[in-house]
């Protein structure tokens, strides 16, 4: 902010020697001296930024940051309980203690006897789980019309605090020992979705570990809204909320 063109200084009327050397006052139009920068010094000192849902240091994806009004923003969105979708890669194997491939190796197994069916047949059993407590932590009569609007809005949804929930899982691609799955879900901690992929691997009789957790949408957010380290610049960051200001207003209209 500090680095973009600033206003032109203001101008006073000062009464100065005549340029030729002749005797008298000439008025002319100078610079206030207070509208320097040597003088005033940098325009922006403090700036409010907020964090949306975090990321952990071995995650990565969308990270949504709230700055000035956006805040307050941030908080509105918050309250929404919006879904956040992942990609998390998984390699069948071994066990670690922290669920991820960079902890400390527990145990080795045999992976050969998994196949991709029996792999959705359990993500088949966790969405259904899941989709039973999400009923059940949205609060809401499910023999009402109003449930029924919700359903088809999409909005059923905790409005509180809850568990971790998986509102979807899928398989997106299997080439053993790896493995990568898509996960929606709500109220989700990233090591959570590490201990996922462990529990997925145990119950297919042998044992698993992450080796990545991408968030690739954040409620109204998406990859194609984020911003590359190296696009951190005043005109980028200033298009990205030009460009997210009518979503994130229709979002919270049709939510709040």
């Amino acid at each position: 902010l500090n680095a973009a063109p600033g206003r032109a200084p203001r101008q006073h009327v000062r009464f100065l020697p005549a340029p030729d050397g002749t005797t008298g006052l000439v008025a002319a139009r100078v610079p206030v001296l207070a509208d320097h920068p040597l003088v005033r010094g940098p325009r922006f000192r403090r700036l409010k930024i907020g964090a949306g849902h975090r990321l952990d240091v071995k995650a990565s994806g969308v990270f949504v940051l709230g700055m000035g009004h956006g805040n307050k923003l941030l908080t509105h969105l918050y309250n929404c309980h919006l879904t956040k979708v992942y990609t998390v890669g998984g390699l069948f194997g071994k066990a670690t203690d922290d669920f991820s491939d960079t902890g400390n190796l527990v145990e080795k197994t045999t992976f050969d006897h998994i196949t991709r069916e029996k792999l959705e047949r359990i993500v088949a059993v966790i969405q259904g789980t899941n989709h039973k407590a999400l009923l059940m932590y949205s609060n809401i009569d499910m023999k009402t019309q109003e449930a029924y609007e919700l359903a088809v809005k999409g909005l059923i949804r905790p409005m509180g605090k809850s568990p971790p929930i998986i509102t979807a899982i899928r398989c997106l691609q299997f080439a053993l020992p790896e493995f990568q799955l898509e996960i929606h879900c709500l109220h989700e901690t990233q090591q959570y979705l590490r201990k996922i992929v462990h529990e997925i691997g145990l119950e297919l009789k042998s044992s698993a570990v992450c080796t990545q957790v991408r968030r690739i949408r954040d409620g109204v957010f998406t990859l194609d809204d984020a911003l590359l380290r190296t696009q951190w610049n005043l005109r980028s960051i200033q298009n990205a909320i030009w460009d997210c200001q009518l979503k994130v207003k229709t979002e919270l209209e049709k939510t709040l």
